[in-house]
């Protein structure tokens, strides 16, 4: 069992690995040669300049003014003086709410560190229960509760210190959640005009035989938005086109890199060969065979594209329906349009880089069976999953490889090595593993059909929390695999779980250290460190880089990367709060990483990362169920484990916490969660009589005319021409409906310069 030297080792080692790549990062980024990989964002807003276009050589790869290095970890203040309003300003409000999840776990746990050090601990250290016992114990199981004899009253403090806890988490949590529900609200009326405030994204239009899916929307929307329908955009099945796309990109680029290195030798023609990764097949010349591929694939996408507009089977029955009004646009989305709740279904249009283009052209029928698919995949994931994590765990200890390998045993009993063993492998042979998981949950996401690059990141990071709750919280507190922690929970009685899991929980503290060490203090350093960009960069610099613009596009800022980032910090608010009252000693490496964390990413938002999309915080509700669900997970096991102890006196106190809790969350949840789903009217209308106000004259058609065009499309006049408003006009002009059925729209397309007719002349209209 690990002691407080093997925590001291694992410390050592991680708190050495951190300001190995800190001090790395600190010299790194003040170098010319690497401006662009740690402050590409700058260079995406234009407002920096390289450093390589001045100087001497030397000055231009190297930096020489020695008082950079003394000033080298300047960076830490410079990331935390942006004022918030100006960092919502500079990278959006979605980067401000998610550091804001940093500063919650220090608001949460720096005052219930510094009360359960003051009360906890001396309550817990002052007891020979352990010491009189013939268990096995570490220094650190002192300062838990398993040295409190059992029966004793010292456990009404454990129960006090419960609810002073929760109390203290659901009044910051409630103060955070007012304070981002009313930063969104501001945000969005504040905010500069975009499409997808005016835009509604409708799926499953029903098939008409006698007109196509955009005259079809156009007429439906006419007669029931008839003072705000503006104009649509119907979405085409274009992933074969996507493909053939990426595929010439990436012919592109080999042709530029041959051309590049035939440049600085021209005395040689580069070759390559035909086959798998150039490296079988028949020897070509390389620029002459690049060449002739990239014609090949113009001329199939020509085709493609042709074949596109000219098939009504690629146009999808789903449109982007734009509105003359943000109030019109709230309306529609937040209604049901037809009689049939299973049709011309709507909601909030993602803004454009938002789209998620390849989903749109999957039936909306096939959906539900889809995700049904995938829920049945990610239940077998999750239980399959542990096998090879308890086998690199097993072995990731002392027992374990003395077993494999015997002919080291010697070795691994001397100090400095068993330290090791005990303190960190355990740690990073679980991180190893869960390097390849975020990649397989985003396919999964991907699979089910979401419309947007953000639903797929929040739907992959729920999945991920409840596979790191069975995985790394579940699955390191239990001993077995998952499949045998399931059967093991299939036969007890469901008050007999919460037992189970609390009686181990003690017995983890000194793995979770490690763990937090690893993936925590190493793992937020090495990310600002970032090696993989920085190798990268400078090989497409050196290989394929000719012009500013391949250099721009060799820069690689990254972005926060929610499905992977949130879930990962709400496992430290899963073990911050269980090991609150159970074994606080976890409680400063948790407050540890979230200082460190906040202030790395602070500086990462401001100089790096350029995020993909803007959702106003969407994502926060998730945030806060997931917080509640780590606080009710604490109340049950603290209940499990305390009456193993002789204090089931206690039960019914602590059975009122999860329910007080469950109130609390749907109380949050009614005054506050709306503000993320829905769109006030009354902000709507205020903000587009503001505009109005302000820009009488704007062309709202022509701004929106081809926002959502699909971009393998944007650029082709062909395609333009085809997809947006024969005139632009802000009125639509109209033509007669050629369906033979007039029961669902009693008004005329726009697709003509007459002038609508009444409804009373429109029956004889379509009589001739």
């Amino acid at each position: 069992m690990a002691t407080l030297s093997d925590i001291g080792v694992a410390a050592a080692i991680n708190i050495l690995s951190a300001c190995v790549f800190l001090i790395a990062f600190a010299i790194l980024r003040i170098q010319p040669v690497n401006d662009r990989v740690y402050f590409p964002k700058w260079y995406l807003k234009g407002l920096r300049s390289s450093p390589l276009h001045s100087g001497t050589i030397v000055n231009k790869f190297v930096n020489l003014d020695f008082r950079a290095y003394l000033k080298f970890l300047n960076w830490m203040p410079a990331a935390l003086q942006m004022p918030e309003p100006e960092l919502i300003d500079h990278a959006g409000l979605d980067s401000a709410v998610y550091l804001r999840i940093y500063l919650i776990g220090l608001k949460i746990f720096v005052p219930i560190a510094f009360i359960a050090f003051s009360v906890m601990v001396p309550v817990n250290w002052t007891n020979r229960t352990l010491e009189l016992s013939n268990l096995t114990y570490s220094d650190l199981d002192k300062l838990s509760i398993s040295n409190i004899p059992l029966g004793s009253q010292r456990f009404w403090t454990h129960l006090v210190m419960a609810y002073i806890f929760t109390f203290w988490t659901c009044y910051v949590l409630k103060r955070e959640y007012a304070i981002i529900a009313s930063m969104r609200l501001h945000f969005l009326a504040s905010e500069r005009r975009r499409p997808d405030q005016f835009t509604v994204l409708v799926r499953n239009v029903p098939p008409d035989p006698d007109e196509s899916v955009s005259e079809l929307v156009e007429h439906f929307f006419m007669v029931n938005h008839q003072d705000h329908y503006l104009t649509n955009q119907v979405v085409y099945n274009a992933n074969k086109l996507t493909a053939l796309v990426n595929e010439k990109k990436k012919k592109q680029n080999w042709l530029d890199y041959y051309q590049l290195k035939y440049t600085r030798n021209l005395s040689k023609r580069p070759t390559s060969k035909t086959g798998f990764l150039g490296l079988f097949g028949k020897t070509v010349d390389a620029i002459d065979y690049y060449t002739s591929e990239i014609e090949k694939l113009s001329k199939e996408i020509s085709d493609e594209r042709t074949n596109i507009i000219g098939s009504s089977k690629s146009i999808m029955p789903a449109a982007f329906v734009s509105f003359r009004t943000r109030w019109g646009a709230a309306v529609c989305a937040q209604t049901q349009q037809a009689r049939n709740p299973t049709l011309w279904l709507t909601e909030w249009a993602p803004e454009p880089r938002d789209v998620y283009w390849d989903n749109l052209a999957i039936p909306y029928v096939s959906l539900s069976i889809r995700r049904l698919i995938v829920a049945v995949a990610f239940f077998f994931l999750t239980f399959f999953f542990m096998i090879p994590i308890a086998f690199v765990q097993s072995l990731a200890n002392i027992e374990g490889i003395e077993k494999a390998l015997p002919f080291l045993k010697s070795l691994i009993e001397a100090k400095a090595v068993k330290s090791f063993i005990q303190g960190f492998l355990p740690g990073i042979a679980l991180k190893i593993f869960l390097i390849f998981l975020p990649s397989i949950l985003m396919l999964m996401s991907k699979f089910e059909g979401f419309s947007s690059i953000s639903a797929l990141e929040r739907r992959s990071a729920t999945r991920y929390y409840i596979f790191q709750f069975v995985n790394v919280f579940l699955g390191s507190i239990i001993t077995g695999t998952a499949f045998q922690q399931l059967n093991n929970f299939m036969h007890q009685s469901a008050n007999e779980i919460p037992k189970t899991v609390g009686v181990s929980i003690p017995m983890k503290a000194t793995f979770f250290i490690t763990y937090i060490m690893v993936d925590g203090w190493a793992g937020v350093a090495g990310e600002i460190l970032r090696l993989k960009p920085l190798i990268f960069f400078h090989l497409k610099n050196f290989f394929l880089v000719k012009t500013e613009k391949d250099r721009e596009e060799a820069m690689d800022p990254g972005s926060l990367g929610f499905n992977t980032g949130e879930p990962q910090i709400q496992l430290y608010f899963l073990l911050g709060l269980v090991y609150a009252v159970v074994s606080p000693i976890l409680l400063p490496f948790i407050i540890v990483f979230f200082g460190l964390a906040y202030v790395v990413y602070r500086h990462q938002i401001i100089n790096v990362y350029n995020q993909e999309y803007e959702s106003a915080a969407a994502f926060w509700p998730d945030v806060h169920g997931r917080i509640i669900t780590a606080l009710i997970v604490s109340q049950l096991l603290l209940m499990g484990l305390l009456s193993t102890k002789g204090a089931s006196h206690s039960t019914p106190l602590l059975i009122t916490l999860p329910v007080l809790t469950i109130w609390f969350h749907l109380f949050c949840k009614g005054r506050y969660e709306p503000a993320f789903i829905r769109y006030p009217l009354q902000e709507a209308v205020m903000k587009d009589t503001l505009e109005r106000t302000r820009e009488p004259n704007f062309n709202l058609k022509e701004y929106l005319q081809d926002a959502y065009i699909h971009p393998v499309f944007k650029g082709e006049e062909d395609i333009e021409s085809d997809a947006a408003s024969e005139d632009g006009k802000l009125e639509p002009s109209l033509v007669p409906t050629k369906r033979q059925s007039r029961f669902n729209t009693p008004l005329p397309s726009k697709r003509s310069g007459s002038s609508p007719p009444l409804l009373s002349d429109f029956d004889a209209n379509t009589r001739v």
